[in-house]
């Protein structure tokens, strides 16, 4: 599971480029890391990126779609190719003791002060994007064709890309025949990679209900319509939309992440909140998944003698597609992974059920060959212990999540740079 050592010592380096001197790898990751900036709000994070790609050599425009980067090189006749980095980070406190740990504060949408962390490793994503942009710079006799790299906002809100597309992303820029893009994995360590087959992440729907009754006092529940209760009731019977009616070959989620009611010990409330996360890898499957909802929960309120005028509130925020890999490209890059990084460090993985928008540029386009792929990002010692019956590895989303920067953004380096050159190899 050996990583390119020139990689790896590039990591490690400042390479000489035109313009402004470039930060070496793991200084520029550091840096990205201490100072996260959440979704729509990237323009540190934005300036970095720009400046980064024009010291190597691309012709960079800011602001695409908010904060968006778009940075071009065009190097001959050929294919064009898309490279995507996130640069978003989350709402998040971060505890990994880390000596470089972000300490930053941003607004949430409510206008309050919140942490800031990039606890899903987007720093490690624009770190390997700015590798391998240094990398396709200083390598243009080996490939022809048209590089677009962009660095993306707004992904944690599943906003960014659409955002960038409605600026004109394949309009006012060379428009893709292949879109590549990674995700740090805490399923692998570090230098081992995976290209899901076929679905790699899946839809995702936000329901919002409002489970509505007729409030009094505790002790005397017979006066009242107890939202509390019927919100359990809710809650349970939820899950039979996927024990009972979901097919058991076809995975889904639903999931109840907040419930919110009441004021006090003595009080029955008038009503109760819900917040759900919906997720499966079918358009139609989540379409009926959300339908479900509203039915289950319709029913359990009728069932509880809710009057017609009380019955529940059900509203889907916003959902996103699956993220579907073109199977012919991810075969490719499954084939040349092995091929130059040897068959150990090119394992299976199963898809994700987690979800974000790589997908919009595939929608926008299909005739767009589309893949992302997983770069192991666990310490090897992490790892190795873990798999002894050690402390499990955290995960993505969680204020621990601290991947291994050095072997990570070197492995992530090598295998994007190989993908990107067998798509516009001579």
């Amino acid at each position: 599971m050996k990583i390119s050592q020139a990689l790896a010592a590039a990591v490690l380096l400042t390479s000489a480029a035109a313009g402004a001197a470039p930060t070496d790898l793991i200084t520029l990751y550091k840096d990205l890391h201490s100072h996260p900036e959440l979704s729509l709000q990237e323009t540190r994070t934005a300036g970095i990126m720009a400046a980064e790609a024009r010291a190597a050599g691309f012709t960079v425009t800011e602001k695409v779609g908010g904060t968006g980067v778009v940075a071009v090189m065009v190097n001959g006749p050929g294919p064009v190719v898309l490279i995507r980095t996130d640069m978003d980070g989350l709402p998040v406190k971060e505890a990994t003791g880390l000596s470089y740990a972000s300490t930053a504060i941003g607004k949430a949408d409510d206008g309050s002060d919140t942490p800031v962390m990039h606890a899903c490793g987007h720093d490690i994503h624009m770190s390997v994007w700015v590798g391998t942009a240094r990398e396709m710079a200083k390598n243009k006799a080996k490939w022809s064709g048209t590089l677009v790299m962009i660095a993306q906002p707004a992904e944690e809100i599943v906003e960014g890309a659409a955002a960038m597309l409605k600026d004109g992303l394949f309009t006012r820029f060379p428009k893709p025949q292949f879109a590549l893009a990674l995700h740090d994995d805490n399923r692998m360590p570090a230098g081992q990679v995976s290209v899901p087959p076929g679905p790699a992440l899946s839809s995702a729907s936000m329901v919002d209900i409002t489970v509505r009754g007729r409030g009094g006092h505790g002790a005397y529940p017979q006066t009242t319509k107890d939202p509390v209760t019927l919100a359990a009731s809710i809650v349970t019977g939820l899950q039979t939309l996927i024990s009972r009616e979901n097919d058991p070959s076809r995975p889904a989620v639903i999931t109840v992440g907040s419930i919110h009611g009441g004021t006090k010990h003595n009080i029955i409330s008038d009503e109760v909140k819900l917040q759900l996360t919906v997720r499966s890898y079918d358009a139609a499957q989540q379409q009926r998944l959300v339908g479900g909802i509203a039915r289950v929960a319709r029913g359990e309120a009728i069932a509880a003698g809710i009057p017609d005028d009380r019955l529940p509130i059900v509203k889907t925020l916003f959902g996103t597609a699956p993220t579907l890999n073109t199977p012919a490209l991810a075969a490719r890059l499954e084939k040349t992974f092995a091929e130059k990084l040897g068959a150990a460090r090119v394992v299976k993985l199963d898809p994700s059920m987690a979800s974000e928008d790589f997908n919009a540029f595939n929608l926008a386009d299909p005739t767009i060959e589309s893949a992302i792929f997983w770069l192991g990002a666990v310490k090897q010692s992490t790892w190795d212990a873990a798999q002894k019956g050690g402390p499990s590895v955290a995960s993505l989303h969680n204020a621990g999540w601290a991947p291994d920067p050095v072997p990570t953004i070197a492995a992530g380096v090598e295998a994007m740079t190989i993908a990107a050159m067998d798509l516009l190899a001579k």
